[in-house]
């Protein structure tokens, strides 16, 4: 089941049109990458200090299907799923809330698990891994 997360557009995610810049969905996808992960009581920070795991976004891919403005309300559905036994993706569902809720963006992440000091990839560490197989 994937996890949702819901906020509100705010104007600095927008550009001159007045719509959401196109770069800003990966920074709302993340956005929930990082809430997702926190539900699931593993915060960011512990892919990002001083351990040796890493797990650096590989590939992205958009899909903008209708425009979001400043003060929409979206909700984004996270579900990851695994690649191999080092990597796996997430996909995006971006919905502005209603009525009625549209879809307005598919995204989606490809993630590689990787050693720092080996500086090559290593499998996902059990609990990522867990979250990752019951998405």
């Amino acid at each position: 089941m994937p996890f949702v997360y819901e906020r509100t557009i705010r104007l600095a995610e927008t550009d001159a049109a007045g719509i959401v810049y196109f770069a800003n969905y990966l920074g709302l996808c993340h956005e929930a990458y990082e809430a997702a992960l926190a539900a699931a009581g593993l915060p960011v920070q512990s892919f990002l200090g001083g351990g040796d795991v890493i797990v650096p976004i590989s590939r992205s891919s958009a899909e903008y299907l209708r425009p979001l403005q400043c003060g929409d309300a979206v909700r984004i559905a996270v579900t990851p799923s695994r690649l191999s036994a080092t990597s796996f993706a997430i996909d995006y569902a971006v919905t502005r809330l209603g009525p009625p809720a549209k879809s307005a963006a598919r995204v989606r992440t490809e993630h590689v698990v990787t050693s720092r000091s080996a500086k090559s990839r290593v499998d996902l560490p059990p609990a990522l891994a867990a979250w990752v197989d019951a998405g």
